[in-house]
């Protein structure tokens, strides 16, 4: 079911003795802004947990599957694509084995895209796939450390095999297909025109997130933490029998941070993104944080998800105005927090109880989820 309306929303979560994202160019510490203090987490940590939830959830079958997912290879999705579109990019070759080369090439493992078959007269053939990638080929074959003989038949085998690109019409069903098995990529858009494998175009995502700020300045902390043992021998004579190694750890103690999204249905439409998408959006958001424990994130929490669903397709209020009249303030100005009970949660000076509704504008229903 395609949607017919404008969100927009908001997510209020907190970190309690946590890094909530370490910043790689700045030590793994917290990232913030570097004039007020307040601390940042980045859109692209936030839907690496929605991504990581909806795997849980869905177990990575279509059409919830995920794109960008650890250690994934994303060229192989995008050959997946095409084979399963029955669209070929390149023709299959079969050349005639010399009689004295046989047995050793039945002694290769070869990898994918080379294959040992037969001729219509019954002739052994080498048969190079039509989707054959030439450079992951020759790469795996220097493992097998073929003859000399061998070695010069399979370069002549490779030699001008290529695949040829995909037309407009193709790069579109590709596009089209990636978007009906991946969550991610109806969800939150992908750049899929790779040089190394089959381009599957652009999708420009119907959910956008803002990096998430925190509500006050924050603290960063840097703990020593010691490890009493060593990886090594030579580890252990460098230590002199203690075996005790250093190291250092980033904490925050305690921050409320607020992100602001926005889902379009115009380009909802374009990416296949529907109803139940957009239900295991909310879900995700709500529950993310709590399969996402690890000792350097401390303890952290959904603390609000709140949805404004606009009558129509355009919107009836501009994001910006609505965002401003939900407000997360200290109860007690000065006081130094240590939990979510420190502050107040409103909407125009109102506070709003888990599932319930209210009209924000002409048009515009405001609703908390979580």
């Amino acid at each position: 079911m395609s949607l017919t309306q404008r969100y927009d929303f908001v997510l209020i979560f907190d970190v309690q003795d946590g890094n909530p994202n370490g910043d790689p160019d700045a030590g793994n510490m917290p990232r913030l802004d570097a004039e007020t203090g307040h601390g940042l987490v980045t859109d692209v940590a936030l839907k690496r947990k929605v991504r990581n939830f909806v795997a849980l959830a869905k177990k990575y079958q279509s059409p919830f599957d995920i794109y960008v997912k650890e250690k994934a290879i994303l060229g192989l999705a995008h050959k997946e694509a095409f084979a399963a579109l029955d669209i070929q990019l390149g023709e299959e070759s079969r050349t005639k084995i010399p009689t004295n080369l046989i047995g050793l090439l039945e002694d290769i493992a070869l990898p994918d895209g080379l294959e040992l078959g037969e001729d219509d007269e019954e002739n052994s053939v080498l048969i190079v796939a039509a989707d054959a990638d030439v450079k992951t080929i020759k790469s795996a074959l220097k493992e097998t450390n073929p003859t000399k003989e061998v070695k010069s038949f399979l370069d002549s085998c490779l030699k001008g095999v290529k695949a040829r690109k995909p037309k407009a019409q193709e790069v579109a069903l590709g596009r089209d297909w990636m978007c009906e098995r991946f969550f991610d990529i109806r969800t939150f858009g992908a750049v899929m025109s790779l040089k190394s494998a089959p381009n599957c175009g652009q999708v420009r995502g119907p959910v956008q997130l803002t990096f998430a700020r925190s509500v006050e300045p924050i603290v960063a902390l840097e703990h020593s933490i010691t490890r009493m043992a060593v990886a090594t021998e030579a580890e252990a004579e460098k230590q002199q029998g203690d075996n005790r190694t250093m190291g250092r750890k980033h904490t925050v103690p305690y921050g409320v941070y607020v992100a602001h999204g926005f889902v379009s249905s115009f380009l909802a439409k374009q990416t296949g993104f529907g109803a139940d998408d957009l239900e295991l959006l909310w879900q995700a958001l709500a529950q993310m944080f709590e399969h996402d424990r690890s000792a350097a994130r401390g303890q952290m929490a959904t603390r609000g998800l709140y949805v404004f669903a606009h009558d129509s397709e355009l919107g009836n209020a501009p994001a910006h105005a609505l965002f401003e009249r939900l407000t997360v303030t200290p109860r007690e100005a000065g006081q130094v927090a240590r939990s979510f009970g420190a502050y107040s949660v409103a909407f125009d000076g109102q506070g709003l109880d888990v599932g319930a509704q209210v009209q924000a504008a002409p048009g515009v229903t405001l609703r908390r989820i979580c």
